[in-house]
């Protein structure tokens, strides 16, 4: 039962890192950016929740929804002030991707600025409780990580599926330049691309600060990375792609740090990326795409 607490566990913490592949995974399937900037909207979920529990001392159903208002317009302003331009004049990818990491560093220091470099305890989001199934003992977290992430996963699809945006996203996907030409605002369908990738890290912020009660500045780089990770071995672009990725990262991570070693539970992850990059480059259901010359 051991092994089967492990992957439970494990699919608990895949579930955050979902959640934050998705806003990678749809990005980039829109404007091929790689948004490293992302991470960082976690920590600004995270820092949004200190502020509203410990700062004004108000209950999580605040905390919650003021988390997820703030990383959703933060997503936006980050769209609007430093991609917008360049991706209206269809800037070298290189200048977008040293822009995301421009802006990753100017969040870490502008957070730093006012909460300083130390961590800061997170305040008790949800009652906390071992659940017992059968001889299984879960924390109530971990089922509360998982629970949501299906959630949210289930109103994407029919979101990108069933809604007149999300038909909209799809069309911008497949040819920006032919979804124009067919009368979509494609600035409009980034832009709520990115704040509904935001908002979904929000989601992730909160399990997160729930699971691990402390945030710092730099608490979305390596979680950023592992997600990233994530979306690329589900497949970047692919929804479904980004949350078996999610879960098969949790699980590996878990069983690392249980039969092998908690010190090498990093290097097995960006080993998994590796390995995926040299066997499947596309990911686990991402597509091989032919350009026509």
């Amino acid at each position: 039962m051991d092994f089967t607490t492990h992957v439970i566990n494990g699919l608990g913490l895949g579930s955050i890192y979902a959640l934050v592949a998705l806003g990678y995974s749809m990005v980039y399937g829109i404007v091929q950016l790689i948004n490293f900037s992302h991470g960082d909207i976690i920590m600004v979920g995270g820092y949004s929740v200190y502020l509203v529990m410990s700062i004004l001392g108000l209950p999580v159903w605040i905390a919650a929804p003021v988390a997820i208002i703030v990383c959703t317009l933060t997503g936006v302003i980050i769209e609007r002030v430093a991609y917008h331009r360049l991706l209206v004049h269809n800037a070298a990818r290189i200048s977008l991707l040293i822009t995301a990491m421009g802006v990753s560093i100017f969040l870490q220091n502008v957070f730093m600025l006012f909460f300083g470099s130390d961590p800061k305890a997170m305040p008790p989001l949800f009652t906390s409780t071992i659940l017992k199934i059968g001889s299984l003992e879960l924390a109530s977290s971990t089922i509360l990580n998982i629970i949501t992430s299906v959630i949210m996963m289930s109103g994407l699809q029919l979101l990108v599926n069933k809604t007149k945006i999300g038909k909209a996203m799809q069309a911008a996907s497949e040819d920006t330049e032919a979804a124009k030409l067919m009368g979509i605002n494609t600035n409009s369908v980034i832009a709520i691309t990115f704040a509904v990738g935001s908002a979904l890290a929000a989601v992730g912020a909160l399990l997160y600060s729930n699971t691990y009660p402390q945030v710092r500045p730099d608490m979305g780089n390596l979680l950023g990375l592992k997600a990233f990770v994530a979306a690329v071995f589900g497949g970047i672009g692919s929804i479904p792609g980004a949350m078996l990725g999610g879960y098969a990262l949790g699980v590996a991570e878990s069983l690392t740090k249980a039969y092998i070693s908690t010190k090498l539970t990093d290097a097995v992850v960006f080993g998994i990326l590796i390995i995926m990059l040299l066997v499947k480059p596309s990911g686990l259901m991402g597509k091989n795409k032919k350009e026509k010359v």
